[in-house]
């Protein structure tokens, strides 16, 4: 399956688990120095291969398609420009945009946070599309594999598209996880000793 075939895939399913709407949201996936990135207004869903742009790492220049790239390719470059990603989600999720409209960060309320690189911060808020938005997240990556963006919604990354995405469920799932749990009670936070037994225990598992 091609890069433009993938963006094509994870749009759909963006779309089909609630974690796009309309034209909101947007994938890319990097190969060497150029980065493949789903079209500014176009539904998720209604993707196909050739309306996908293909944008210079460095530059931002668009090198093949015809349709103008998302207004968030700034923060796409940026991400890949000082990280090891290779692929990134960006959603407005329903949870996950609720946490970060209210929050400063989401705290550890289960061990598989760990798989984000654990306390998932929130990027202050700017404009979409800015570099000012693109610095923000960048800062709040630092480190992780997830980020949410104040007042906007959340992004991932991964070696893979594949990668990338189910970061994106599993932070959906622990930031409702965490709005659920304030519905009923107060949310227990697991501490860093809590959190350093995890790592050991996935590091060094008990003999069978």
């Amino acid at each position: 399956m091609s890069l433009r075939e993938q963006l094509c895939e994870y749009g759909r399913r963006a779309v089909e688990l609630g974690l796009v709407i309309g034209t909101s949201g947007n994938l890319s996936v990097r190969e060497g120095d150029l980065v493949t990135v789903t079209p500014s207004g176009a539904p998720l869903d209604r993707l196909t291969p050739e309306l996908c742009p293909v944008v210079d790492l460095t530059t931002g220049r668009r090198v093949a398609g015809e349709l103008r790239p998302s207004s968030e390719t700034p923060m796409h470059l940026a991400i890949y420009q000082t990280t090891d990603a290779r692929a990134i989600v960006h959603t407005h999720s329903v949870f996950g945009t609720v946490v970060a409209t209210t929050m400063t960060e989401l705290p550890p309320v289960h061990y598989n946070a760990l798989m984000l690189g654990g306390v998932v911060k929130v990027a202050e808020y700017a404009t979409y599309g800015t570099p000012e938005l693109a610095a923000n997240v960048r800062r709040a990556l630092d480190g992780k594999r997830a980020a949410l963006m104040a007042n906007h919604g959340g992004v991932t990354i991964g070696a893979t598209l594949e990668e990338a995405f189910e970061a994106t469920r599993l932070l959906e799932w622990l930031c409702e996880v965490y709005v659920r749990g304030l519905s009923v009670g107060k949310p227990n936070i697991l501490t860093e000793d809590q959190l350093a037994a995890v790592i050991e225990r996935t590091l060094n598992p008990p003999p069978l």
